[in-house]
Formats: structure tokens, sequence, C-alpha cells
């Protein structure tokens, strides 16, 4: 008798496993694909498209310059203490960052008025950090294509130095 039961437990085992088995089968078969080689491609729809996405790309550059890079602090010679875009930031506890609502921290740099005041940049130098530096435009005082870098203390400042370097401008002026 106990035999029996067991080779009918078996059994039914088996049945279910093989009706299980052909549901899967049949809903694998019944996927399509197309095979058509007759697709057409509109190239200038996707030129466009391509071009979308790199103007909604925040990290695509919209144009790259060549030029010095300097540090300075807030107390220098000629400074006075207030950043030339927004004379209200509090910079004289050596804060040298904005908290951008696009681009999160990034450093201050002052740039001539061929970037307009809340450009953001981007540029490597091994004086300033192993990676890439991304600065907001929010002091005057340079000309020409440099930039100079709102640095925390004299010594960093003095440390930058004097160096060429290549920028992209992520973001010409706020939130454009």
């Amino acid at each position: 008798m106990l035999k029996t039961i067991n080779y009918t437990c078996r059994f039914i085992i088996i049945i279910v496993f093989v009706v299980l088995a052909s549901n899967y089968v049949h809903i694998i078969e019944n996927k399509s694909y197309s095979d058509n080689i007759n697709k057409n491609v509109n190239l200038s729809t996707m030129a466009l498209k391509v071009d979308e996405f790199k103007e909604n790309d925040i990290y695509s550059a919209k144009d790259t310059y060549t030029g010095d890079l300097t540090g300075y602090v807030y107390n220098c010679p000629l400074c006075n203490g207030t950043l030339g875009c927004m004379p209200s930031y509090y910079i004289k506890d050596g804060t040298t960052t904005y908290n951008d609502d696009i681009y999160g921290q990034v450093r201050i740099v002052a740039s001539s008025s061929n970037l307009p005041c809340g450009s953001i940049v981007r540029f490597t130098t091994s004086r300033v950090s192993d990676s890439e530096v991304y600065a907001i435009v929010l002091d005057r005082g340079v000309r020409g294509n440099a930039l100079d870098l709102l640095s925390p203390s004299l010594d960093y400042a003095l440390n930058i130095g004097r160096s060429v370097i290549t920028y992209d401008v992520l973001r010409e002026g706020w939130g454009k």
C-alpha cells in the first residue's frame, strides 16, 4: 500500500512538472520578433535628438577657452572683501565655495566680463586638485580669458601660482 502511494505521488509531481513546463514553452513561443529588413531610419531626426541631448546635458562644454589661472584671497590689496557679482555673499570667513542649484558645491572664480556672472566652468590642474574642478563666476577683476580662483589662504593662492589652463564653459550666466 505504501509503495502505491509513493508511486502515485511521484506520478502527480511529474504531471505537474510537465504541465508547468509546457505552459512556459507556450509563453516563450508567443513572443513576436520582427525580422523586417525594410526599416527606415530618419538620420536628420536622430541628429536633432543628439544635438538636443547635448544642449540639455549640463556637463557638455558650450565653449572652451585657454587662459591664465591664478589664486587670490578675499582680503588681497586690491580686494574689498566682497564679490563683484554677489556683493552680499559673505566670504570674509574664508568661504571659497558656492552651492549652485544645478551643479552643487562649486568653487568661486573671478573672470572678466567675457563670462557673465553665474557662468559655470570646469578645468583640471594638479595645483588645485587631482580631479576636475567646477567653479562659478561670482567675481570680476581679471582681464581676457584669465580666471582667478578664490582661495582659503594666501599660502594656498601662492601655491596655485600662475599657470595656463584650458577650461570648459558648461553654463553661460545664471540658468542658461
